[in-house]
């Protein structure tokens, strides 16, 4: 049991972390992880001293995780909600599961990529990770849209080979990929039809390239080195429709 009790230590205070810093979001994920780790606890203990000690704990978790539920939840209904992260240089632990994790529910069908820079082989496995990320659930999207721009040099072919062979991928998982390409596009943005949409200022390609292919960071994204980049996080009521 006290293994199960470290484990929601380390969740709550990494909640209470990044409640401390404002990001009420991604607080709120851990809380609801950490009072479920709790509860388990709970469940397992037969000291009735320890037993009151844990109601106590899992009630103040409690209230606070439902208070930010309703701040998040006021914020979406006013269309007021804004957060932004500021990768540092070097920074890790931004893998796109950590940053978009709390977006991606049961309630996403569909997603919009706009990203001027899916051209490079790198750029291309940006693209599939993210791709992997999105279809491993707990969404239900059934639609990637991306926008991005060709490449006329000489990976043309090298690019549209790579994306065909993603769509194809995705189609065994029930999941359709539109590709669409502009010489003007500049934004950098994704947008989801449950209402978040993230602007990144480096767009997926935030992350430095490893010594080699057998480096730390090759294979996990959340050790992998970033480049200094903001990401901006709205909410807003009027989700676009297929």
């Amino acid at each position: 049991m006290s293994g199960l009790e470290n484990a929601a230590g380390v969740v709550l205070r990494r909640a209470v972390e990044l409640d401390g810093s404002s990001r009420f979001q991604e607080c709120l994920v851990c809380y609801q992880e950490g009072i479920e780790l709790l509860l388990q606890v709970l469940r397992g203990t037969k000291d009735e001293t320890k037993k009151a000690h844990y109601r106590q704990k899992l009630s103040d978790y409690m209230d606070r995780a439902e208070q930010i539920k309703q701040h998040v939840l006021k914020e979406k209904e006013e269309g007021k909600y804004h957060k932004q992260i500021k990768i540092l240089e070097n920074a890790t632990g931004y893998s796109y599961e950590n940053l978009f994790k709390p977006y991606v529910n049961e309630t996403l069908t569909e997603v919009w990529v706009e990203d001027p820079y899916i051209r490079h082989v790198h750029q291309l496995y940006n693209f599939l990770r993210f791709c992997e990320m999105i279809i491993k659930g707990p969404s239900k999207v059934k639609k990637i849209n991306l926008l991005t721009s060709r490449d006329e040099e000489n990976g043309k072919d090298q690019q549209s080979c790579a994306l065909q062979e993603i769509k194809n991928s995705l189609q065994d998982y029930g999941v359709t990929l539109e590709v669409t390409f502009s010489p003007s596009i500049h934004d950098r943005e994704i947008r989801f039809n449950n209402g978040w949409m993230i602007k990144i200022g480096r767009g997926l390609d935030y992350f430095k390239k490893p010594q080699g292919r057998f480096s730390v960071g090759y294979c996990d994204f959340d050790l992998r080195l970033c480049y200094e980049t903001a990401v901006d996080i709205f909410h807003n009521n009027h989700t676009r429709k297929t």
